[in-house]
């Protein structure tokens, strides 16, 4: 077997180290920042949602404030996003190097675009719950909570599966100014040095990672259905 493999990927073979340490660079850079845009990103799509007009808390200055943010963050191509971000990192992080210098950018990237998906999964629910909700004396929070968030849990999940693969694509990106992870390992020995095969198994490894969140997505969308 071991010859075999050595015929088809011969330079990965002999790195079998530096991928799994890219690997593991990549899972720490997804598992990090996927975990706390998840934590900012929902709840910031749920008052983006609420304080639009005629929202359950309505606010106009709030809303503009947030949109304005989102929309902003969304429309910078992740790659000018994390170089402007370089400063950004080294002060909050200690450094622009590395999984720590990724995560800022990574952040900046996904929790506004969660935020969006999310602000969408809570447009579905029909308003004639939240009438009825506000009949029986609910409190706006009630109604969020109860209602909102119990509703539209599918669409959540289909959002935070989109955001997670697209977090990945990032991380990819992030690798070519030095964050390390896969990107970085196939942009430094399948381009750099000319050895494609580095390049071939990186692509089918992020392939089977996204395939996974989007099995793990679609499956929590199915059962959360109702």
């Amino acid at each position: 077997m071991a010859d075999f493999l050595y015929s088809i990927i011969p330079n990965v073979m002999d790195k079998p180290d530096l991928l799994w340490k890219a690997f593991i660079q990549t899972l720490q850079m997804v598992g990090i920042a996927g975990c706390i845009s998840l934590v900012i990103g929902i709840p910031l799509g749920v008052l983006l949602f609420t304080t639009k007009t005629g929202g359950v808390l309505q606010s106009r200055p709030v809303h503009l404030i947030l949109s304005k943010f989102c929309d902003i963050f969304r429309s910078i191509p992740f790659i000018l996003l994390a170089v402007l971000l370089l400063g950004l990192s080294r002060l909050i992080m200690g450094t622009a190097i590395g999984v720590k210098g990724a995560i800022i950018p990574l952040l900046f990237g996904t929790i506004p675009y969660l935020a969006r998906q999310v602000e969408g999964a809570l447009a579905e629910v029909p308003d004639g719950l939240i009438e009825a909700a506000q009949a029986m004396g609910c409190s706006p929070w009630e109604i969020v909570y109860r209602v909102y968030l119990k509703e539209s849990i599918p669409g959540i999940a289909r959002g935070v599966t989109i955001t997670l693969i697209s977090l990945v694509n990032f991380t990819a990106i992030a690798g070519t100014i030095g964050a390390g992870g896969l990107g970085n390992f196939a942009i430094m020995y399948g381009h750099g040095k000319n050895q494609p095969d580095i390049s071939v198994v990186v692509i089918l490894i992020i392939v089977v990672l996204v395939s996974i969140i989007q099995a793990i997505g679609s499956t929590v969308a199915r059962k959360t259905t109702h």
